[in-house]
């Protein structure tokens, strides 16, 4: 590494901070004159608007706006360089383009290192304490009832429950149905069903079970009894962003259970763990595009390049959020979703690297 390729990373990566500290001061100044009348209405503790709601609040807006922020630091030093007349020198120097490329590669690593290990680490845990705090202080859910849920909870059983009360976890109107291959074998139903939060199962309440012997049939009846099924009351949570709140291992779980239970959240759960190893790839992908763009020297300075640098990287996220709906509500694979702007800005990226002057 020689005395250049550490000037373009220091540039590089000063800029970005630099830029994300901007970003940051502007999103926290925007959110407060939003949100100031809930904090007030609901008499949020300053506090707890510290240090749970903008300790999620920022990391996750930094972490959904880092290719706008890491585009355009790339595109405002590049352009600067070129303004100045410092890359012309430094390519007739000997140095070819491609050459020149390898300090960004080298900086677009660092911050695809760092967004990693945020996706995957830090913003789950920084999303718990915002969804948290939303919860009680935001968009607090008064009537937070989650109805006719259909569920199977392993190979052989299925559960449907008419209403389920995620304040006070009980369930209205419970079915649990148990086949062995296409024969209903047994048929329990109930008024109520309350999870018991101290020894982890649940309870039934005016229960009814019929079960099912060829052509003998037994019904038996009771007021209350515990049981043990492979569900829990976050099964039934209806908050917004709560898969954004989970961390891998959790996801993962939540992912195998779906798999069997099938309630129609596998998209989702499937998108939110694939953004979180595919979206960092942004940085290399970025900062490749905003080298070929504004490494040439215009007239009018850095404006115009500036201009189309922002104008590239909110293109880049407004294609994301349409792959990510297309998945949601077109049938269009997670898998392919999550990809698919990468690859198409990718290929953008080497063809404007293609045409770049050397």
């Amino acid at each position: 590494m020689n005395t250049i390729d550490k000037y373009i990373i220091k540039k590089y990566l000063s800029t970005f901070m630099f830029t994300m500290a901007i970003f940051t001061v502007v999103m926290v100044i925007f959110d407060i004159s939003e949100r100031l009348d809930d904090f007030m209405k609901h008499k949020a503790p300053l506090s707890k608007i510290v240090f749970e709601y903008y300790a999620g609040f920022i990391p996750f807006y930094l972490n959904f706006l880092s290719p706008l922020i890491n585009f355009i630091a790339v595109i405002f030093f590049t352009a600067k360089m070129a303004d100045q007349t410092e890359i012309v020198p430094i390519l007739s120097g000997g140095m070819s383009f491609n050459r020149l490329l390898r300090p960004y590669i080298i900086a677009a690593s660092l911050i695809f290192v760092v967004t990693f290990a945020f996706n995957i680490y830090i913003i789950p845990r920084t999303n718990k304490l915002k969804v948290g705090f939303e919860r009680v202080y935001v968009k607090p859910v008064e009537n937070n009832t989650k109805s006719s849920t259909h569920m199977q909870i392993d190979s052989n059983s299925y559960v449907y429950i008419d209403n389920f009360d995620n304040n006070r976890k009980v369930g209205y109107n419970f079915v649990l149905e148990i086949f062995e291959g296409d024969n209903m074998v047994e048929k329990l139903m109930a008024e109520r069903i309350t999870w018991d939060s101290l020894q982890n199962h649940w309870r039934i309440e005016n229960y009814t079970v019929r079960k099912i012997d060829g052509l003998k049939e037994e019904m038996i009846k009771g007021t209350s009894r515990d049981t043990i099924l492979d569900m829990e009351p976050r099964d039934f949570e209806v908050y917004d962003n709560i898969f954004t709140a989970m961390n891998m291992s959790e996801l993962n779980d939540r992912i195998e259970k779906e798999k069997t239970r099938g309630t129609g959240m596998m998209v989702d759960l499937l998108l939110e763990k694939y953004k979180r190893f595919v979206y960092p790839l942004s940085a290399y992908v970025l900062t490749l595009m905003g080298v070929a763009l504004s490494s040439k020297k215009v007239r009018g300075g850095i404006g115009l390049s500036l201009g189309a640098g922002i104008a590239l990287s909110f293109t880049y996220i407004v294609f994301i959020q349409f792959s990510t709906m297309f998945s949601l509500k077109g049938g269009l694979p997670p898998i392919i979703a999550v990809f698919f702007p990468n690859v198409v800005f990718g290929l953008l990226a080497f063809y404007l690297l293609y045409r770049a002057p050397k």
